[in-house]
């Protein structure tokens, strides 16, 4: 099956040798990645040519690189990785685009595939990752009020914000969040029966 997907790789070098970044087979997997302004002209024609015939998104989600390879990444911060599938062809490849770091943007990808809607909905809701074009983005998994985006990778555990009832408003309010940020670390209690045998033989 990597052989496959190898020969795959060079169908896609060959046909979108000026719109493509790189190509990656790795464990029976074709990943490719493309420069943002041309993610819909390459998306159109993995859907619509019969080499490819990539008919169905399976999948959309956003990446927060923040940190990764412990701080040795270089690379943009953000990216948005497309799961496509071609029923007729029976194979499947995982296309990524980078985003700016200060503000995301990528073009939607709705006129290409409907069932990006609520995908591209989740991912800026969760990492703020704007989809230009896309007709209705708006959150979908947090509340309207909710502050900032929980996938990122330096948003607070606690978050920003909580939803307290207000006795003199009679209605639920939110406000700056309460919780002190903590550490947790793992605690030994010593003196617990299970490490008895251990003190007897000299141990902590």
């Amino acid at each position: 099956m990597s052989n496959y997907y190898q020969q795959l790789a060079e169908r896609v070098q060959q046909r979108f040798s000026t719109q493509i970044s790189a190509t990656h087979v790795e464990f029976s997997e074709l990943t490719v990645e493309l420069p943002r302004e041309h993610l819909l002209s390459v998306c159109s024609a993995l859907r619509d040519e019969a080499d490819f015939a990539f008919e169905q998104l399976i999948d959309v989600c956003g990446v927060d690189y923040l940190d990764y390879g412990n701080g040795r990444w270089s690379g943009p911060r953000f990216a948005v990785v497309y799961h496509l599938l071609s029923i007729k062809n029976n194979h499947r490849i995982r296309l990524r685009t980078f985003a700016n770091n200060d503000l995301p943007v990528v073009d939607s990808v709705i006129n290409v595939w409907n069932s990006a809607d609520w995908f591209e909905r989740e991912a800026f809701d969760l990492f703020g990752i704007i989809f230009d074009g896309h007709p209705d983005l708006r959150r979908i998994l947090t509340d309207y009020g909710f502050i900032g985006h929980p996938f990122r990778k330096d948003f607070p555990l606690s978050g920003n914000v909580e939803m307290v009832y207000d006795e003199e408003q009679k209605r639920v309010v939110y406000r700056p969040v309460t919780v002190e940020p903590r550490t947790l670390v793992p605690r030994v209690i010593r003196d617990d029966h299970r490490y008895q045998h251990l003190n007897a033989e000299g141990g902590e």
